[in-house]
């Protein structure tokens, strides 16, 4: 050991800490101290293939953390750059910590981010997920990390935990609690925040046991209302396993190379449209993998735990963009082409209720077959399923703030309006990298710079204070923080999509005719 004290110094041009498993040198960057690629699991391979998280060796030494971490074996269905690029190994469980200032009395709120990417692809490594904005416009301790994905983190499989990518999650805000003192954060002071299927996931913390009291506050972006029941869960994973000749237990699938898992997947998922009949709404969304409702890991819903008070001491700040589904028509080619005939399907499978599509039809009387369409998927997918959550946290007796982002991306001619996704450049303050800068453009504008300090200000707030600078929502005034230029704040101004949903309970996907 090289005598680094318990806690945290500057040794030298590199900030060093010491952890529970052993010393860390890390780097500078930006007046920052930046560390990556910090082991917070052991590999989840060999002995511990499909098993849930375990604590990671310790190290001699001090150990270098200036680079990231292995992203965890991933489809490039989705995003064909995403998992080629950078460190290759089996670490996959590794975190990033940006710090304003790592000395223990520091005690600076904590900002945990959970990446998104449907379940079956993404990692922390993404510039667009690059902490130091945040942490040093906002003086908070910035957390990202990898959490196991597809089959590995969410496939149902026999003599495996469920939901092994969330007890990834569980273990990070573990290791947090344990050790973000070095890096000058306050442990008491955390913030979970996430994205698409990382809002799914904060959902999911707000109902998980194992989760309760390791954050106070969380942050749900675009809540995707896709959990699985544990039928469907169990038939998708049949499926998976039998593309190989295998079945969907650990005795056969340990074995198994991981990228030839995920070949199997993507294999299945070519040939969902065949599956409609037994797999539904998840099916025709080309959804292969979400959290489970397996009654022990995530015992019921978000919506139904929330509701019942599980969260009701952890501040809640949960909103959506305005267009959610117009990124997902674009890339399927369907942008101003969407038929009468695909406006009424979309409306069949998706609106809720026996009179769903006429709903929306009286709703929205001047709407043609994009704007349906678009309004369905938007609503079914993301918008009312985050909504249902901040007004489940209401009922449940806690607090929660309600925010829309419906200022259009002026990127590719506006085409995208405020698509789903928008909202992540906008509150890390990274405008022109990878995607990012596809949306906002190569050189973001006065506006979308000032736009983008206001929520990172509004976010690190809450993180700070547990207000972002608006009312609270409640079930009479509905106020919303609607970020747009200029923002305000109003009623929620999707009311017709509000009261179409207003029944609807978001139960979990079922296996037709089980």
């Amino acid at each position: 050991m090289t005598g680094i004290a318990a806690g945290s110094v500057f040794a030298g041009p590199a900030p060093e800490v010491r952890v529970a498993g052993g010393a860390l040198r890390g780097s500078r960057e930006g007046g920052l101290a930046v560390f990556r690629g910090v082991p917070y699991a052991e590999p989840p391979v060999g002995g511990f293939r499909f098993a849930a998280p375990r604590p990671p060796q310790d190290w001699e030494g001090v150990r270098p953390a200036v680079s990231y971490g292995p992203p965890p074996p991933q489809t490039d269905m989705l995003a064909p750059d995403s998992p080629a690029q950078g460190a290759t190994g089996d670490d996959w469980l590794t975190v990033n910590v940006w710090s304003p200032d790592p000395d223990p009395a520091a005690r600076l709120p904590v900002m945990v981010w959970i990446h998104g990417g449907g379940y079956v692809f993404g990692k922390s490594s993404s510039p667009e997920y690059d902490g130091g904005h945040l942490a040093r416009d906002g003086q908070v301790v910035v957390v990202t990390f990898n959490y196991r994905l597809g089959a590995e983190g969410f496939a149902e499989i026999a003599g495996a935990p469920s939901n092994r990518g969330l007890l990834d999650q569980v273990a990070v805000l573990e290791w947090v609690r344990d050790n973000i003192v070095a890096f000058g954060g306050d442990a008491d002071e955390v913030t979970v925040f996430g994205e698409s299927a990382g809002g799914g996931s904060v959902a999911a913390l707000l109902a998980m046991p194992r989760a309760s009291g390791l954050f106070r506050r969380a942050v749900a972006q675009s809540v995707p209302g896709t959990y699985f029941s544990r039928t469907l869960a169990a038939d998708v994973a049949v499926a998976c396993a039998d593309e190989m000749g295998l079945r969907p237990t650990v005795a056969d699938l340990a074995g198994v190379e991981p990228a030839l898992l995920v070949v199997a997947g993507d294999m299945v998922a070519a040939s969902m449209a065949e599956r409609a009949g037994r797999w539904g709404q998840a099916a025709h969304r080309s959804i292969l993998f979400a959290p489970v409702v397996d009654g022990d890991v995530l015992p019921t819903t978000p919506w139904e735990a929330v509701a019942s008070g599980s969260s009701r001491g952890v501040g809640l700040l949960a909103g959506h963009t305005r267009d959610e589904q117009r990124l997902f028509t674009a890339v399927t080619g369907l942008l101003g082409e969407v038929t009468p005939e695909q406006a009424a399907e979309a409306l069949r499978i998706f609106a809720p209720g026996p009179d769903g599509a006429g709903r929306y039809r009286d709703a929205y009387p001047q709407a043609g077959p994009d704007q349906l369409y678009e309004l369905v998927h938007s609503d079914w997918l993301f918008r009312m399923p985050t909504l249902h959550l901040a007004e489940a946290q209401v009922a449940g007796g806690g607090h929660a703030h309600v925010y829309e982002l419906a200022w259009a991306a002026p990127g590719l001619g506006g085409v995208f309006g405020a698509c789903h996704g928008l909202d992540v450049p906008l509150v890390f303050g990274n405008l022109t990298s990878g995607q990012p800068a596809a949306l906002i453009g190569e050189r973001p504008t006065p506006e979308a710079e000032a736009l983008s300090a206001g929520m990172r200000t509004a976010w690190t707030r809450f993180a700070t204070h547990g207000d972002p600078g608006w009312p609270a929502y409640d079930l009479d005034r509905r106020l919303t923080h609607v970020f747009d230029s200029p923002s305000a704040v109003t009623t929620y101004p999707e009311d017709r999509s509000r009261s179409i949903w207003r029944d609807c309970s978001f139960p979990p996907l079922p296996l037709i005719g089980a």
